[in-house]
C-alpha cells in the first residue's frame, strides 16, 4: 500500500522507528525488496527462495504463554510453559528498543474465513520475505476494509533480536512469547517463518472453544455434492497431499474451525512440505513451486537455480508457502458445510496398523486425544529406529487449553452431525520401517475415495485384534492382503511383538487423560491379542 510513518494512525503496540515502515506491500514489492536486501533469491521459475539458518523448524521448547489472572485457570500448563507478565513486559520493552532503527514491514490480515469467528491479525516483521510469507498464509482483507481495520492480535517478529534468559524468563536467545490477555505475540531469535502462522493458530485455539467452535489442526476438502471431509494428521502423515485431490475442492491444508455453519479455513494459503516432492505424484503442489509469489523455504537450488526437492542437506523440513488460489480447484470462500467424514491420519512406522479402519465416536475421541504417528530414522538427529509420537489433538504444541475440552467438543459435533470417522495409516506395511515398505499411495487414495463416496460402507468388516476398530476385509482395486497387516509380515511372531509394543505405548500415553474421559472412551482403548489366541 505504501510507506508510512508509524505515528500516522498505525498502532504497532509501542514500536517506533527511524526507519521506513512499509504498510501492506503487495507481492511484487515484497519480492523486489527481499532480493534487493539480500534476504532471498529468485529461482529459475520465479519463486522466492529463502534460507532460515540455524532454525529450520519450530522452536517448541522456546515457546511461552503469559500466566496471569485471566489465563491461570484456562491454560493446560502441563503442555504450555508459563512466563510472568513482568518478564513479558521487559521482553516487549527490549524488542521495542531493538526495532528503533529498523525498516519494518506491516501486513494487516485475517485468521478465519468465518466473519463471526475471524481474528484480525497485524503482523510486524523486519524481513520482506517474512511479510510475503504471512501474506500468502493468512487471509487478505479487501483493500476497502483496511480503512476500518482494527487488529485483535499483533505479532512482532524480529529475528535479529536475541533474548536474555535471565532477564526475560525464557530458555535461550530464541523466544516465542504469547500474551493472550493483551493479544500480543513476540518472536525473536529465529528466522523460521512458520512461527508466525502457528502463533495465529495458537490464539484461535484459545479463543474459539469458549464460543463453541472447534479449532482443528487439519486439512479439508469437499466433493462435487458438497460432502465435506476433514483430515487430521501430524507433519508427514499426508494431510496436505491427500486433501489436494483434483476431483474435490480444497478448503485448506492445515488449520480449520468447525462452527455453527460448518467448516471454515483459518488461512488463505498453504505451507506444504517439499522434500522429495514429485511432479507426477503431487502435480498441484509441485505446480505452485514454479509460480511467482510462492516462497520456498530452505530448498536447495542447483547451479541453474532449479529446486532440487530430493536434497535434504539443509533440512528434511523444506517447505513452500503459497496462496490458496494457486491450487486450481481451491475454494474461493474457504468455507464448506458440516463434514460427512473425518479422517485421522497416522504414519505408523511399526507396520502394525491397517491402511484404513472405521471408528466409533468413542474410538475417534480416543485416537484424537492420542494423536499418534511415528518418527523414522534420518528425519531427526538421534533417531535411529522408529519412535512413537503422541501429539494430542494432532497438534499439542498449539493447544493452550486442556485436550479434554477439544475432545469433548469434537465428540459432541460428531454425534450431532452423524459424521463417519476413519483412521488411515500412510506408514509402513509388510514390516516396520527398514524392513517393510511405505503404504502405496495408490492404495491409500483408492481406500479414501471409497470412504468418502460411501461405497466402503457396503464392504464386510472384521474387528482388529489390537485396536478393536472395524477393518474392511476386501475393497475393489486394493490388494486384500494389505488390509490385514499381520498377513503382510513374513515373521508373524515379530508382528505380534511389534503390535504388543505399540498397544502398550498407546495405553501408557493415554493414562494422563483417563481422569478426563468417560467409561465409553476408556473402553475404546486398544488391547493386544495375537492371532494364535
Amino acid at each position: 500500500m505504501g510507506v508510512r510513518n508509524p505515528s500516522a494512525g498505525i498502532d504497532l503496540c509501542g514500536l517506533t522507528t527511524s526507519g521506513l515502515v512499509r504498510y501492506n506491500c503487495i507481492e511484487a514489492e515484497l519480492i523486489e525488496l527481499a532480493v534487493a536486501r539480500g534476504e532471498a533469491t529468485l529461482t529459475a521459475h520465479g519463486a522466492l527462495r529463502a534460507l532460515t539458518g540455524q532454525h529450520t523448524g519450530r522452536s517448541a521448547k522456546d515457546k511461552f504463554v503469559v500466566r496471569d489472572a485471566s489465563t491461570d485457570s484456562q491454560i493446560w500448563w502441563d503442555n504450555n510453559k508459563p512466563m510472568t507478565p513482568e518478564a513479558f513486559d521487559l521482553l516487549h520493552e527490549d524488542m521495542v528498543a531493538h526495532a528503533r532503527d529498523k525498516e519494518l514491514f506491516v501486513q494487516d490480515l485475517v485468521g478465519g474465513a468465518d466473519a463471526a469467528n475471524a481474528l484480525n491479525s497485524r503482523i510486524v516483521t523486519e524481513y520482506a520475505w517474512h511479510a510475503l510469507f504471512i501474506r500468502n498464509l493468512l487471509i487478505r482483507p479487501d483493500r476497502a476494509a483496511l480503512a476500518d481495520y482494527a487488529p485483535k492480535l499483533t505479532i512482532i517478529n524480529l529475528p535479529s533480536f536475541r533474548a536474555d534468559p535471565a532477564r526475560h524468563g525464557c530458555r535461550s536467545e530464541t523466544v516465542i512469547a504469547v500474551n493472550l490477555s493483551r493479544g500480543l505475540v513476540l518472536i525473536g531469535g529465529t528466522s523460521y517463518a512458520g512461527e508466525m502462522k502457528k502463533s495465529v493458530f495458537t490464539v484461535l485455539n484459545y479463543l474459539l472453544p469458549a464460543k463453541g467452535v472447534m479449532p482443528m489442526h487439519c486439512s479439508a476438502n469437499a466433493g462435487p455434492d458438497g460432502d465435506t471431509a476433514v483430515f487430521f494428521g501430524l507433519s508427514g502423515t499426508g494431510k496436505t497431499t491427500l486433501s489436494a485431490d483434483p476431483k474435490r475442492t480444497l478448503i485448506g491444508d492445515d488449520e480449520h474451525g468447525w462452527g455453527e455453519d460448518g467448516i471454515f479455513n483459518f488461512e488463505g494459503g498453504c505451507y506444504a512440505k517439499t522434500i522429495r516432492l514429485s511432479r507426477d505424484a503431487e502435480p498441484e503442489i509441485f505446480g505452485t513451486t514454479e509460480r511467482f509469489g510462492t516462497v520456498l523455504e530452505n530448498v536447495v537450488l542447483d547451479h541453474n537455480r532449479v529446486p532440487d526437492f530430493d536434497d535434504g542437506s539443509l533440512t528434511e523440513n523444506t517447505r513452500c508457502a503459497y496462496p490458496l488460489h494457486f491450487i486450481p480447484n481451491a475454494s474461493a470462500t474457504g468455507r464448506s458445510g458440516h463434514p460427512h467424514n473425518i479422517i485421522m491420519l497416522t504414519a505408523d512406522a511399526f507396520g502394525v496398523m491397517p491402511p484404513i479402519a472405521r471408528l466409533t465416536p468413542e474410538q475417534a475421541m480416543y485416537h484424537f486425544l492420542s494423536g499418534y504417528t511415528a518418527k523414522v530414522a534420518g528425519t531427526e538427529k538421534g533417531v535411529t529406529e522408529p519412535e512413537a509420537t503422541f501429539s494430542t489433538c494432532f497438534g499439542a504444541p498449539f493447544m493452550p487449553r486442556h485436550p479434554s475440552e477439544y475432545g469433548d467438543l469434537l465428540r459432541q459435533l460428531i454425534n450431532d452431525h452423524q459424521v463417519n470417522c476413519w483412521l488411515v495409516n500412510t506408514g509402513w506395511t509388510g514390516g516396520a520401517y527398514g524392513e517393510g515398505q511405505r503404504m502405496p499411495i495408490k492404495a491409500t487414495r483408492t481406500l479414501l475415495t471409497a470412504a468418502l463416496d460411501g461405497s466402503l460402507e457396503d464392504n464386510d468388516f472384521r474387528v482388529d485384534a489390537n485396536f478393536g476398530f472395524a477393518v474392511p476385509v476386501a475393497v475393489n482395486g486394493v490388494e486384500s492382503t494389505i488390509l490385514d497387516p499381520r498377513s503382510t509380515w513374513s515373521d508373524k511372531k515379530a508382528y505380534d511383538a511389534s503390535a504388543s509394543r505399540l498397544v502398550s505405548m498407546f495405553i501408557e500415553n493415554f493414562a494422563k487423560f483417563e481422569a478426563h474421559v468417560d467409561g465409553a472412551v476408556l473402553d475404546a482403548a486398544p488391547g493386544f491379542k495375537s492371532a494364535a489366541e
